[in-house]
This record gives C-alpha cells, sequence and structure tokens, in this order.
C-alpha cells in the first residue's frame, strides 16, 4: 500500500510537456510511480477536475528572521511554495556578533521593510556564526523546506566593523577573512552568497547597505572562495549601472569560478528599454561560456496605498498627520466625518523628494487596485489612472483618492506600479519570459510588510498569465508552471524537486484551476510584538504535500510539518528523471 495516491488528476510535471491524466502515488516522500496506479494508498486524494504540479519553489524570499518563529511562512506557504530560498539581496542575520543584532534588524528594517520591533520580538539569537544559524534552523520542524544564502552585508559588518557598515574599501586581509567565512557558510550547506549593489536599498538613515560599493576584487575573491567548496549561485540586487563593467565582472567571476551569477532584473523608469541591453549583454556573456540568469518578475515592483500602509498621498498632511497615531477604528471614523475629509483635501503636502513626490503626488500612475467586480487589476490601463478618472469626472485626484481609500470600510487600496512598467502593459514582461536566460523570481516573501505583497507572485502567474489575462498573449500552464518548479529548482542546484517523476521529492500541489483566485490585500498585525504585514490570500489550493505529506487542505492548515532545512544542492540520480 502506497503512503499517499492522487488520483485521476491533470498532471502538468514540471517539465514544459502537454498535461496528461494520471495518477500519482508517493511512499517515504518519494514520487514511485505516475500513470495508471492500482495499489491503494494509506491516504487518497481524488484530483478529478484539478491539476497536479509540482509544488513552487520560491528563490527570492527574506524569510530570514520569520524562519526563526513562524513555522507556516505565511503567505508563501498559502499560495503553494514548498521550497523557500531565503538571504537574498546581500540582507540576513548571519554571522553576527552579539553586540550587532540591533544593528542587523535595523538594516532588514530599512531595507526590506520588516518591523524591527517583531524582528527584535522574535529572534532568539542563539547563534553567531553562520553554521550556527543553519543549525538553529535545522532543528525547527516546519510547513515547508527553507535554504538559506549567505549575506554580503552581515559578513562585511562581522569581519570590518564599522568600515564595512561605511562602505569603506576592504583590505586585503579583510578579503581574505570574508571569503574564510563564505566557504565556512558554503560547507555547512548555504546554497550561495548574496549582495547588493543597488541604491534603492537604503538603511534607515539612509544610507547604502555594506557592499553596495565593494570592488571586484572583493566580489571575486568571495566567488574563488566559493568554487572551492563546491557549485554556489552568486546572487545580487542591482542597478546593472553602468552595465557594462558589471557584465564584466560577473563574466570573469563565472568562468574563471564556475559560479552561477544571477541579478534582478526590472524595466527601469529612467530607461524604458534598460532590460533589452542587459539581456543583450547575458546573451554574449553565455556565449562566452559564463553561467549567468537574470531573475525577473511576473508583474511590476509596486506599492499597495491604504491608510494603514506605509505610505499613502496623505501622510505628507498635517491636517492627516494630527490623527495618524489613533487607533485605525477612531481614525477611520474621523476620516467620515465630511469636515475632516474636505480639511485634508485643503491642506498640501509637505515637500518631499523626488520618490516621495511620486508615491504621494504621483495621480498619473495610480490606480485603483480592486475593481468594482472584485477583479484585481494589476496590469491597468493608462486611461485607468487616478489622473485620467478625476479629469473625467471634474474632481481634484487626491479627492478621487480619499473616496477609494474610505471604500470597504476604509480598506480600499490604490495601486502604484513604481518598477517594470513604465509603458503601462506586461509586453515587455511577457518578452523577458521568453528570453532563455531568466528566471522567475522577485517575489520577496516575507518583505515589505507595510506596502507590498508579493508573496502572492506563484499564484497570480496561473490566474493572470495562463487564465485571465486580455490585454496581450497568454502563457500555456505547461510553460509557467515549469518556470516556477524545474526552472527555479534547477537554478539553485535543487534537483530533486520541481518535477513530478518517479525518484523525484514528493512535492506537490491540487488545484481547482477554475476557481483559483488571489484576494484582496488586508493589513493584520500578528507578527511578534504587534508588528504589521500586508497579506493576501488564495483560494483554489485543493490541496499541498510536503515530502508526500499533505500539509493544506482547502487552504486550511493540516498541522503537518513536514519541511526541512536544505544543506547544499540536491541531486544523487534525480537529474535524470528531471530530463
Amino acid at each position: 500500500m502506497h503512503d499517499l495516491v492522487i488520483r485521476n488528476g491533470r498532471v502538468v510535471d514540471g517539465t514544459g510537456a502537454p498535461a496528461f491524466q494520471a495518477d500519482i502515488a508517493i511512499e517515504n516522500g518519494v514520487i514511485v510511480a505516475v500513470g495508471e496506479v492500482r495499489t491503494a494508498g494509506r491516504r487518497e486524494i481524488d484530483a478529478a477536475g484539478r491539476i497536479v504540479t509540482p509544488g513552487w519553489v520560491d528563490i527570492h524570499t527574506h524569510y530570514d528572521g520569520q524562519v526563526t518563529w513562524d513555522p507556516y511562512l505565511s503567505p508563501s506557504s498559502w499560495h503553494g511554495v514548498t521550497t523557500a530560498v531565503m538571504g537574498n539581496c546581500g540582507v540576513g542575520f548571519a554571522p553576527v556578533r552579539p553586540d550587532r543584532h540591533d544593528w542587523l534588524i535595523e538594516l532588514m528594517e530599512g531595507v526590506e521593510d520588516i518591523p524591527g520591533s517583531a524582528l527584535a520580538e522574535g529572534i532568539d539569537w542563539t547563534w553567531e556564526t553562520f553554521p550556527q544559524y543553519l543549525d538553529s534552523l535545522d532543528a525547527q520542524p516546519r510547513v515547508l523546506d527553507v535554504a538559506a544564502q549567505v549575506p554580503h552585508s552581515a559578513v562585511r559588518a562581522y569581519v570590518m566593523g564599522e568600515r564595512g557598515a561605511r562602505n569603506e574599501d576592504a583590505t586585503a586581509q579583510d578579503i581574505a577573512e570574508m571569503s574564510r567565512i563564505v566557504a565556512e557558510g558554503m560547507e555547512a550547506g548555504a546554497l550561495g552568497f548574496s549582495t547588493s549593489r543597488t541604491v534603492v536599498h537604503v538603511t534607515k538613515d539612509g544610507a547604502v547597505m555594506p557592499g553596495t560599493t565593494a570592488a571586484a576584487d572583493e566580489l571575486l575573491a568571495i566567488g574563488r572562495a566559493m568554487s572551492e567548496v563546491g557549485p554556489g549561485v552568486f546572487e545580487m540586487a542591482s542597478d546593472m549601472a553602468p552595465a557594462e563593467p558589471e557584465f564584466e565582472w560577473m563574466r570573469a567571476m563565472s568562468m574563471d569560478t564556475g559560479v552561477t551569477v544571477t541579478y534582478s532584473l526590472l524595466q527601469s523608469p529612467m530607461n524604458p528599454r534598460n532590460w533589452v541591453k542587459l539581456l543583450e549583454l547575458n546573451a554574449q556573456a553565455r556565449a562566452q561560456g559564463a553561467s549567468i540568469t537574470a531573475q525577473i518578475a511576473c508583474r511590476p515592483t509596486g506599492l499597495v496605498l491604504g491608510w494603514q500602509s506605509t505610505i499613502h498621498p496623505f501622510v505628507g498632511r498635517q491636517t492627516y498627520r494630527d490623527i495618524a497615531h489613533l487607533p485605525f477604528p477612531e481614525r477611520l471614523e474621523r476620516l467620515r466625518d465630511p469636515a475632516v475629509r474636505a480639511a485634508i483635501l485643503a491642506d498640501p503636502s509637505k515637500k518631499m523628494g523626488p520618490l516621495g513626490a511620486i508615491m504621494t503626488q504621483g495621480f498619473d500612475r495610480m490606480f485603483r487596485l480592486q475593481q468594482p467586480d472584485g477583479r484585481l487589476d494589476y496590469e491597468p490601463r493608462a486611461e485607468d489612472s487616478i489622473k485620467a478618472l478625476a479629469e473625467a469626472s471634474g474632481q481634484a485626484p487626491d479627492a478621487v483618492v480619499f473616496d477609494m481609500l474610505m471604500e470597504n470600510d476604509g480598506r480600499g487600496y490604490i495601486y502604484l506600479p513604481l518598477l517594470n512598467y513604465t509603458e503601462f502593459s506586461f509586453d515587455h514582461i511577457h518578452a523577458m519570459m521568453h528570453d532563455p536566460n531568466t528566471v522567475l523570481s522577485l517575489s520577496d516573501g516575507g518583505a515589505h510588510c507595510g506596502v507590498i505583497c508579493d508573496a502572492s507572485f506563484p499564484t497570480y502567474m496561473l490566474t493572470h498569465w495562463v487564465r485571465d489575462r486580455s490585454r496581450g498573449p497568454r502563457l500555456t500552464l505547461e510553460k509557467v508552471v515549469s518556470m516556477q518548479t524545474r526552472d527555479t529548482a534547477r537554478l539553485y542546484g535543487l534537483n530533486d524537486r520541481g518535477v513530478l517523476a518517479v525518484g523525484m521529492k514528493a512535492d506537490v500541489n491540487v488545484i481547482d484551476f477554475d476557481a483559483l483566485a488571489i484576494q484582496p490585500p488586508e493589513m493584520v498585525f500578528d507578527l511578534p510584538a504587534g508588528g504589521r504585514r500586508m497579506i493576501q490570500k488564495a483560494v483554489g489550493y485543493v490541496a499541498t504535500v510536503v515530502s508526500g505529506v499533505v500539509t493544506y487542505e482547502n487552504g486550511e492548515a493540516t498541522g503537518a510539518l513536514p519541511g526541512k532545512l536544505i544543506r547544499g544542492p540536491q541531486g544523487a540520480g534525480a537529474r535524470m528523471a528531471a530530463e
């Protein structure tokens, strides 16, 4: 008798091959049969009329703190994620000296908008070195598998102290010690190393984070140290400006060491065609023998603006600031007062920098998120902007925004796509998705708690890109499944998962494709110390299975916690099954 049999499903196996009807049998956490299964299972799931896919492998999350206290790692686990890779963008919590805990918390709070009070309350700091951090994670059960990368900022601060925090140049001795620490982390099971080279990532004090301006010799030395341990991934968030010098050291690192280099790629509002040039440079580097892959997003990097969000169009108006401290129900009651509304609308916003002005007054870039029919529109038309609606109705744009925010009992939301949406269309994203040197990523699960919730990316790929998109070409179900299972897993050497085939790890989603939907955002205060985070739930996941164990049924956790810490690349014959 098999441990679990999933019967009668439409199997989308992760390879990109056409879907087919089949049963799947699982024993000891591994798939043992795909096809007609006549033997009974101790547990069976009837998947008739459902699609059956591998569990999603999300390679860009920031659960480095949350993973120490939350065994469910929501929202990602609600959206069918069965493997999450943390430690991206150069931020994380190990290695750390005992007197630098608060510094790392403040860095994460500044860069990733995770409440510092929640991190301070939730993290128990039972480690100093990166191997000790992994040991701590290994001792805790959870609902999905997690893997970590060694973060540059923590390493730099650990070795260089304030010099590293201030982005001073590293000495030869500094570089040697950083390289040793990274190699030590890889030996303990880290999948790679991450850094940030973007001016967008700043500390709470407004300074660029450690490692942003690191010289090529520092980065190349770390890459060599990684290669001495074994295969690994060098991940970075970068402005890629200027692009040619960045690609030069990336190409040299990959070709000299065999390390895979991966970087984030988003359409720039300053240069809408930058993605074309970057992918051309990527192709040239690949042709020369370098292993370089761009990480792309399935929709814009956009802010969700609401009365409880970190920012909205009225945060700079003194008449609003006078009531901003009130508990939300009391504040909402005041906002319903026509006199208060009139006073706020008459009050000029304080002067802000260019980005602040866009986030509070960029009405030509703001849109209603939830449509009257309940649909969430992340691909709006330019003519649907707040500015256009205001002009058509004869109202002031801020009045239109105010009234939208008051919808749904004060839980209306405005959508502000900042990056990856310069031309008000997803056509460039569609083109990026078909480039052979890209991989789906950038969900940022666990991060940007006060204004973004992109952990819903895996579900959005199916609902929007496969089923619902009307403004341009869609993607096939088979391609979308492979993009966030086999393809993401392979980038990080996780060759034991991402495909439904005999011998592969039994991570599975059973999905009611027709009913699949992302719920509207909501702000909750369920982090330690009452910390705030924006979440989005999903409907349509009939079951999620991790290592052969059912972890969610119809959106509800079963209480099973089969998730493990992944230590290093995984293989052992599974690659053959994945081919």
